[in-house]
């Protein structure tokens, strides 16, 4: 299995509001998507960070559904407007089990 850890860093005081979008409307697009889907978890450190996962069978899924995903009209219209103003700074990690 395939899990990206993914990091990310709000715009100050939208960490809330990120998590809320990630959790009514995100999530439930990457599951769609055939993504699994861990988190969002706030970091204890910093009041601006939020990790979370997502897993994929092997990395050949991975790359389909990714491209899948990121070129269609869900991620377009329903989340790229919203969530990305909300966020400075992203990073993956990419490991296998």
């Amino acid at each position: 299995m395939i899990i990206e850890i993914r990091h990310y860093t709000t715009k100050p005081g939208r960490r809330e509001e990120f998590i809320e979008f990630f959790e009514k409307s995100n999530r439930k697009a990457l599951r769609d998507a055939g993504m699994l889907v861990f988190g969002p978890m706030r970091d204890l450190e910093d009041a601006n960070k939020v990790h979370w996962m997502r897993a994929f069978a092997s990395l050949k899924d991975r790359d389909s559904i990714k491209e899948k995903f990121y070129s269609g009209p869900v991620w377009h219209r329903d989340i790229e407007p919203f969530v990305m103003p909300m966020l400075e700074f992203y990073e993956a990690e990419l490991t296998e089990t």
